[in-house]
């Protein structure tokens, strides 16, 4: 009897584990209970009761589940690694009631990597940009995080910083770009176990920019070194307020209210990390150490409704509090920041004191005076008017003018950048404009034009695309710094810079619109067929008929290119001559495939459309262009019709058996290049260009191109089937002699 009830009971619980598998939670809940009761008065296992535990907090009865893992630690028969499940399904719980959007603070120059302001700006060949650091110390080195595109390995320099970026930061935003060098230099210090020293980078850093989350938690893990544990929570909880969806900020936090014995309260935090990222094992790990904690025995179990109840934590705001770098959206976020900073003004016990690092209270962002009255004529206090200036130096303005200052109107203009170095002791009477970009700091240097599609090379250097690719016709090397470019040319695929792209359209709409409208004008002329029509000066070409083309030469190589561009698809083919240079007949090839080599070198795959007539020989860009009208066979009238179909039936068969008596080799050869013969047509008149059996023919016949060039010309069905037909009997004759 007691055979059977073991195998009913392992049976059960085998269908148990496949419901569970199946993520039928609550039959699996149900069977573990069955067997739970079924057992002999005082012998657990703890093993099934974990597992019932487990399918309760699946199903959201985390209520139920807790007081059976609460049990089973009372007993000693919880591990940290079986809390994986109720971690998960505590986080599960708070990211239903949290909106995560993106605010990435330093708006479009904000590293994807780190999250905080680009330094030493590397654009990878995807055509995303990190800062160099972040590249350096990633794992995955070759592969971008944000398109997961494998970059081309092998090179001597695989991360160079991209001239033009850096550049344009440097000037733009030279306290930012300081304070990141100060926070690259506080880390090597770090590493180095040198924790006073790195503090001090780090508070001369926020006494440049006070408003980079990324500074704040990186001193958290100093003070966190230091055993500063109340200084490393504050950072910690700057940090988030600047940034309230970055997972490192919040992580810091967790660690330091650990260190300060807030059990709850780090639970708590470490679970809206595992919100923002759920594969984080530290924050898996340590939110199963600390629940291991609050089960055990001894502890206060007051704390077991809040804990099942998490709601958003109070530092959660929508959105952030930064606005992208040079909004014109001051007024919210500058009132939020003011309120975030009040608040720890009133937390911490001194103020307005330097604390133990050597730094002043995070919301001494610079002294003002008191009671000024801002732009829109309200009064500000000291605090909040500190905060205002620095969001305003990062805005397109225009410098004032003396009835400006005197009212405090600031009048916009997109073209115009004012950068202003805002030091943390100067009063906004020592604001000034230290450098004023334009357009011109986003100029290509082969155009000399506002960059457009522009590209960065693995170098580091910027171009317009088209430009780029025009030199690299001529040259595979960089135009400024010379390095080879054969493995970048290779890829046939220049991914446009994003950033880049994203500075121009943000800044200077304006001349980007005019820049743009250039192009376009450009394109639609190239695109014209009858007007500037590109001319390949080469072979004969006839209608209907393939002509597979070999390009390296520069100027084709940019011809070839701009065809494809425009989407036309189509270019001319003469023959030379010696006066003109091409020849006063030709055909419109159309571009069916091109295939491209590492080298630049291309194979062009095309056929032949229509005729056409030369009006006027010209070039463009070191190729051959003229104007054209294109021609067409006449119609002949009905009581004509007749003979010409006969003729045309004559001349076919006659060219036919010609060709079935070509020699094997030489009629595979033709095969191979031409294809098969076309069929006789019983409609004559339906093309334009007449029969294409007729073109096929002529261009196996073994004539020399000025021998060809009047059939191209002539307009008449009638004398063309007469001239083929001719050389036909000229060709038998020859071949029986």
């Amino acid at each position: 009897m007691g055979t059977q009830q073991g195998d009913s009971a392992s049976l059960m619980l085998e269908f148990a584990a496949q419901a569970f598998q199946a993520k039928n939670f609550q039959l699996a809940c149900e069977i573990y209970e069955r067997q739970l009761q079924e057992q002999q008065s005082g012998v657990v296992d703890w093993g099934l009761l974990l597992r019932r535990a487990d399918c309760l907090a699946y199903t959201g009865k985390l209520q139920d589940a807790f007081h059976l893992y609460q049990e089973a630690a009372a007993q000693k028969k919880l591990r940290v690694e079986q809390l994986e499940t109720l971690v998960s399904c505590l986080a599960d719980q708070l990211r239903e009631r949290e909106s995560l959007p993106l605010c990435p603070q330093w708006g479009i120059l904000t590293c994807k990597e780190c999250q905080g302001f680009l330094y030493e700006p590397v654009t990878l060949p995807c055509g995303h940009t990190y800062c160099k650091k972040c590249l350096e110390n990633q794992r995955s080195r070759s592969q971008c995080k944000m398109c997961s595109r494998v970059a081309q390995e092998g090179t001597e320099h695989p991360h160079r910083v991209n001239v033009l970026l850096s550049n344009i930061i440097a000037k733009w935003f030279s306290c930012e770009v300081q304070a990141a060098k100060l926070r690259h230099e506080g880390n090597a210090l770090l590493g180095a176990s040198k924790f006073q020293d790195a503090l001090e980078k780090y508070n001369e850093a926020i006494s440049l920019v006070s408003l980079d989350h990324l500074l704040y938690s990186n001193r958290s893990v100093i003070h966190l070194n230091l055993k500063s544990y109340e200084l490393a929570l504050n950072d910690a909880e700057i940090a988030c307020k600047l940034q309230p969806y970055w997972l490192k900020g919040h992580l810091r936090k967790a660690q330091a209210l650990v260190n300060l014995g807030k059990t709850e309260d780090a639970l708590k935090e470490f679970l809206y990390c595992l919100v923002l990222d759920s594969g984080n094992k530290t924050a898996t790990s340590e939110a199963q150490k600390l629940l291991l904690n609050i089960l055990s025995p001894g502890h206060s179990q007051e704390d077991l409704p809040d804990i099942l109840q998490i709601m958003p934590h109070p530092s959660r705001v929508k959105g952030s509090p930064l606005n992208s770098v040079g909004s014109s959206d001051y007024g919210c976020n500058t009132q939020r920041l003011y309120r975030i900073n009040m608040e720890y003004k009133k937390s911490l016990k001194a103020p307005e004191e330097v604390n133990p690092a050597g730094c002043k209270a995070p919301w001494k962002f610079m002294q003002t005076k008191e009671n000024k009255t801002d732009v829109e004529g309200q009064k500000t206090s000291s605090e909040e008017k500190s905060l205002i200036l620095p969001l305003r130096c990062k805005t397109i303005k225009r410098k004032l003018s003396s009835d400006d200052a005197s009212d405090g109107r600031m009048m916009e203009r997109p073209c115009k950048f004012p950068k202003r170095d805002v030091s943390a002791n100067s009063g906004d009477q020592d604001v000034s404009v230290s450098s004023c970009v334009d357009p011109s700091d986003l100029d290509c240097s082969l155009c000399i034009r506002l960059l457009y599609e522009p590209v960065t090379t693995p170098c580091g250097h910027t171009y317009c695309l088209k430009c780029l690719e025009r030199c690299l016709d001529h040259n595979p090397k960089c135009p400024l710094c010379k390095e080879d470019l054969c493995e970048y040319l290779a890829m046939r695929n220049f991914c446009k810079t994003d950033l880049t792209e994203e500075l121009i359209a943000k800044y200077f709409p304006e001349e980007l619109k005019e820049r743009k409208m250039v192009y376009e004008e450009e394109i639609a002329e190239l695109s014209n067929l009858n007007t500037n029509v590109p001319i390949f000066v080469c072979t004969m070409a006839y209608p209907t008929v393939p002509c597979p083309l070999h390009i390296f030469e520069p100027c084709y190589r940019l011809m070839i290119r701009r065809c494809m561009e425009t989407g036309t698809k189509q270019f001319g083919m003469c023959i030379g001559d010696s006066v003109k240079g091409f020849a006063d007949y030709g055909c419109i090839l159309e571009i069916r495939n091109v295939e491209f080599f590492a080298d630049g070198r291309s194979v062009v795959d095309s056929i032949g459309k229509r005729r056409f007539k030369v009006i006027r020989h010209s070039q463009r860009d070191g190729y051959n262009t003229a104007d054209i009208e294109y021609i067409e066979d006449e119609k002949v009238q009905e009581e004509h019709y007749a003979e010409l179909l006969g003729l045309h039936d004559s001349v076919y068969d006659q060219a036919y058996t010609w060709f079935t008596k070509l020699k094997p080799a030489l009629k595979n050869r033709i095969l191979s290049h031409f294809g098969p013969m076309p069929a006789k047509e019983t409609e004559l008149q339906v093309n334009p260009n007449g029969p294409a059996w007729c073109w096929w023919i002529l261009a196996v016949l073994p004539l020399e191109s000025r021998a060809q060039l009047p059939f191209l010309a002539m307009t008449s069905l009638k004398d063309r089937l007469t001239s083929i037909r001719r050389v036909l009997l000229f060709m038998c004759r020859t071949r029986t002699q």
